[in-house]
């Protein structure tokens, strides 16, 4: 451990790991495991090839079948089509990727606990009816929406909080420190990625220093940080200065459907009264410390208020599922109210239940824009469903805009999403690229008056299988400096048009044309 009280920073891991440690490492040997297992299922169809004329005919009465109940199947048809193309195109692989992966084999335990954590707890908030009423009176629209998140996910509808909203990392970040120093009885933190450097590090020091005030942290993260980000140990190494620490969805050493549906989250709560989500994760090129694609661009937003509550339960619902307590009610106190002109509703997003709220929130917002829809994502890759709405509001007259990178972080994914320009501009949907570098921030706006800030990209993995969360915001003050984030974002990135799409490097085209066909799976 060392710690560089000048910077106030507190670091845990000491250094980065030699090759050869980390190939021996607990991480290397699990890695070397599972790609074993992988050459063992190579060598078992070289082996079935022996057999082929047996397995053609086993192949086709197979893949018919399965055919068929894809036809007759409830299912995305772009995924439809995916496993179609798969089984056709290579028919032994094809079945046992669609038995493996849409069975969901190696994922049923943790599907049966988290259901069962989530709907014993389902009461633990409740609606003010009240209030209830008076949103459907007066704000139909949103009593429709509230009454879908309610139904599916059981998040209330708020009134007395507060929404702040911050159009960068860096502003993020330094609310956070000033609110982190604030804390007196619980801090809770729950993020895709955590990596050592100076944004986790200062927060680390205060993490410590409260501990000593008699604070309880909780500290979550996602597993695959354990790649390259942070030591397997580390929740040890946590543990050893008082910081209660759980890894999602560990990697161990088999093969699992459970590690296609990650801890998307970005969640911080501090005693119940002060919320923190948004784009943003722990390390530092979220707050530009560090340059990878050009400028990041990210976002934040602040809850303070009742509304905080939907977020404690959040977390502990995934933190319950790890470890097995059951411990909520004394951490689900309603906090004091705020004056705020609007009405709130965090929301949480499970895989398991197979309902997409994330997709359903942002279908309705654009299905219900009639003035405008903005849109910020990192990511598009997208179902017909979504496409189909985009363009049929862009034709109705609707000014839909759309804010993607122009430095990607994946060029495999940005060749896809490229592949949707040319139908989306002919409907009259204005896409523009971020010309400083990559964009992070998942922002929906619409009309002046309905807004959505959160964790949820627009692709098939926070759609589909990520653990996810966001904040729908109706008529708040903060949908403002929102629409003035966008607006300045504009500025200074780059309209695509028809003769940019036509310009795209013929490699990239391909690529993109080619990866399209498998995008669910990516």
């Amino acid at each position: 451990m060392s710690k560089l009280n000048d910077n106030k920073v507190l670091l845990l891991n000491k250094g980065k790991r030699g090759v050869f440690k980390a190939l021996f490492s607990r991480m290397g040997i699990i890695l070397l495991l599972i790609v074993l297992q992988v050459l063992l299922l190579i060598s078992i169809f070289r082996w079935l090839k022996s057999y082929s004329s047996i397995l053609y005919i086993v192949g086709i009465v197979i893949s018919a079948i399965i055919v068929f109940q894809l036809i007759n199947k409830t299912m995305d048809p772009t995924s439809k089509l995916t496993w179609m193309f798969l089984i056709s195109a290579f028919p032994l692989l094809g079945i046992v990727l669609y038995i493996f992966i849409t069975h969901d084999l190696g994922n049923k335990f943790v599907t049966k606990r988290v259901n069962s954590i989530v709907k014993e707890t389902k009461n633990y908030i409740d609606q003010d009816h009240g209030l209830l009423e008076e949103v459907k009176e007066e704000h139909p629209e949103l009593y429709t929406l509230g009454n879908y998140i309610q139904n599916t996910s059981n998040y209330p509808i708020y009134r007395e909080s507060n929404a702040k909203y911050f159009s960068t990392g860096e502003e993020t970040f330094k609310y956070m420190i000033e609110e982190l120093e604030k804390a007196e009885d619980f801090i809770f933190i729950e993020y895709f990625i955590i990596t050592e450097g100076y944004m986790w590090g200062r927060i680390l020091n205060i993490l410590e220093d409260k501990i000593e005030q008699g604070v309880e942290v909780r500290v979550m993260y996602d597993g695959t940080c354990t790649f390259s980000n942070l030591p397997y140990n580390y929740p040890e190494k946590l543990k050893k200065i008082g910081i209660k620490c759980r890894m999602f969805s560990p990697l161990k050493p088999f093969i699992s459907t459970h590690y296609n549906n990650r801890d998307h989250r970005k969640i911080m709560v501090i005693d119940g009264k002060v919320a923190f989500t948004g784009g943003i994760n722990l390390s530092d090129e979220y707050i530009n410390l560090v340059e990878r694609y050009g400028h990041w661009k990210d976002n934040g937003i602040m809850i303070k208020g009742r509304a905080v509550k939907s977020f404690t339960l959040m977390f502990l619902q995934m933190w319950h599922h790890i470890d097995g307590e059951k411990e909520f009610e004394g951490y689900l106190k309603n906090s004091s109210a705020t004056c705020d002109d609007g009405y709130i509703i965090p929301y949480g997003d499970i895989p398991t239940d197979h309902e997409r709220v994330g997709q359903s929130v942002y279908m309705d917002i654009i299905n219900g824009a009639r003035k405008y829809l903005y849109i910020m994502s990192p990511y598009f890759i997208v179902d017909h469903e979504i496409v189909r709405a985009l363009a049929f509001a862009g034709k109705k007259g609707v000014d839909v805009r759309i804010l993607l990178p122009h430095i990607p972080d994946k060029k495999t994914i940005f060749a896809v999403a490229k592949t949707y320009y040319r139908d989306l501009i002919k409907a009259g949907v204005k896409i523009y690229e971020y010309t400083p570098g990559f964009v992070h921030s998942k922002v929906f706006l619409s009309d002046d008056k309905i807004g959505v800030v959160g964790s949820i990209n627009l692709d098939y993995r926070s759609l589909y299988h990520h653990y996810e969360n966001g904040v729908y915001l109706y008529r708040t003050q903060c949908l403002e400096d929102i629409k003035n984030d966008f607006l300045n974002s504009f500025e200074v990135s780059q309209e695509m048009t028809l003769e940019d799409v036509r310009n795209e490097p013929f490699t990239r085209k391909v690529i993109g044309k080619v990866l399209k066909i498998f995008a669910p799976l990516l």
